[in-house]
């Protein structure tokens, strides 16, 4: 069955083309939800919100552009009302104008498993504009937009969960000692 027979079967209510597309999709959908949100019954939460908004609104779909990225942007803004309903936890802090150096791209120096494990040490804040730039590939500007803050605020926090993620690489590498 091909992926456009399977929307139209999920289009028609067809419980079996529903159970086929979350089996399908739900390891890199959840992956997603999980680099959001560091509460795994949380995550699960929101992953199964996701999953229902995007059986629910399927008809919304317009056969543009990627089937599997437009999920992707339901699983995320999901994993974003999250953490904007929790903001008390979000933790973001205005930096302004002070110029902070970034010389290192720690995202190049490790590997993307080791990333993951390190990113759910990070404050949510960091964790979240660090994913949605490094790994998402949202620009400042986007981040901003989705999160509410400013595009400053955007870099600061990026910059500052770099150099968080290096200072836990070097406490890794001495542990490995």
């Amino acid at each position: 069955m091909t992926e456009r027979e399977l929307i139209q079967m999920c289009r028609e209510r067809n419980p079996e083309a529903q159970r086929k597309l979350y089996e399908l999709y739900a390891p890199v959908l959840y992956g997603i939800v999980r680099r959001y949100i560091k509460s795994s019954e949380d995550a699960e939460d929101v992953f199964v919100n996701g999953m229902c908004k995007v059986l629910m609104k399927i008809d919304t779909y317009r056969d543009e552009g990627s089937f599997e990225g437009w999920m992707k942007r339901i699983l995320t803004n999901e994993a974003l009302m999250l953490l904007r309903k929790n903001k008390s936890k979000f933790m973001i802090r205005e930096i302004g104008d002070l110029q902070i150096r970034d010389n290192s791209s720690i995202e190049e120096d490790i590997f993307a498993g080791e990333i993951l494990a390190l990113m759910d040490q990070l404050p949510t804040g960091y964790r979240t504009v660090f994913n949605m730039y490094v790994v998402e590939g949202y620009k400042h500007r986007e981040i901003a937009e989705l999160l509410g803050i400013s595009i400053n605020t955007s870099k600061s926090q990026l910059i500052l969960a770099k150099k968080r993620m290096r200072e836990l690489v070097k406490k890794n590498k001495l542990k490995a000692i």
